[in-house]
């Protein structure tokens, strides 16, 4: 417990002292619990946890340290009590269309998507759309997205700097070996183009720009997550959508799927 405790504090930059004042307590009692000469409450864990802004699945794995059961939940998506969150997604989703929008885990494997961005996938081999689906395996494979994205370079690089920071915060031996994969795959003839984001339209955000049914798409990705999760599964749930970078895109995607 205290050798992770130190861990996450150094991690987040911060002393003994500003922590303990943060969590209510003393300098000399974090040392001690860092040092083994104490042994935290489990409310104080969680407290720790919490002014330290550990995710979720990696709070359970210090309060187990510290001796105590897992405090959060680690629940199906397709169990009965998570219907109204699911309820909630597709409605979500679907109202996004016909702009492409996808729920992923904390493995990037695919919860949901909606009717935008299966179009998107039009093409992609069978593969990698045979469950359970992996977004990034699909995005980078050579057999997936990858060689319709004109900017592949750059939207790969973004990809990977994204998992890094992931990794950054999780011990994940299944995320290290699907970084490995896919930060392997060949860069192909996508990596060698480069196409310009709406024209003469300076992007705001970092674009993926991608070929589909014979017109240049661009987008830009937002992410989206729970507040206050109470479960390890919806705490790693992220909702992202693709927004239009240009409005040739946006009229493009309206004809596309009226």
């Amino acid at each position: 417990m205290g050798a992770l405790l130190r861990e996450w504090r150094d991690r987040r930059r911060i002393s003994q002292l500003e922590l303990a004042l943060r969590a209510d307590s003393s300098a000399r009692h974090i040392s001690f619990i860092e040092t083994g000469r104490a042994r935290p409450s489990q409310e104080m864990v969680l407290r720790l946890a919490e002014h330290l802004d550990v995710p979720v699945r990696e709070r359970n794995a210090l309060l187990i340290a510290a001796g105590y059961a897992p405090h959060y939940p680690e629940t199906s998506v397709d169990d009965p009590s998570m219907g109204p969150l699911r309820e909630g997604m597709e409605r979500l989703l679907t109202g996004y269309d016909p702009y492409p929008a996808i729920v992923v885990d904390g493995m990037y494997q695919v919860v949901a998507a909606n009717q935008g961005m299966a179009m998107l996938l039009e093409g992609v081999a069978d593969h990698l759309l045979r469950p359970p689906m992996n977004a990034m395996r699909i995005t980078l494979h050579p057999d997936g997205l990858a060689p319709r994205i004109l900017n592949l370079r750059e939207w790969r690089g973004h990809l990977l700097e994204q998992m890094e920071r992931q990794l950054a915060l999780m011990r994940s031996s299944p995320l290290r070996k699907l970084y490995d994969e896919v930060s392997a795959y060949p860069l192909g003839s996508g990596g060698q183009e480069r196409a310009a984001a709406g024209g003469d339209h300076a992007p705001f955000a970092l674009p993926m720009v991608i070929e589909h049914a014979g017109h240049v798409l661009s987008f830009v990705s937002t992410i989206a997550t729970f507040n206050t999760p109470m479960d390890v599964t919806v705490s790693e749930l992220a909702i992202e959508t693709l927004l239009p970078a240009d409005p040739e895109t946006a009229q493009t995607l309206r004809r596309l799927m009226p």
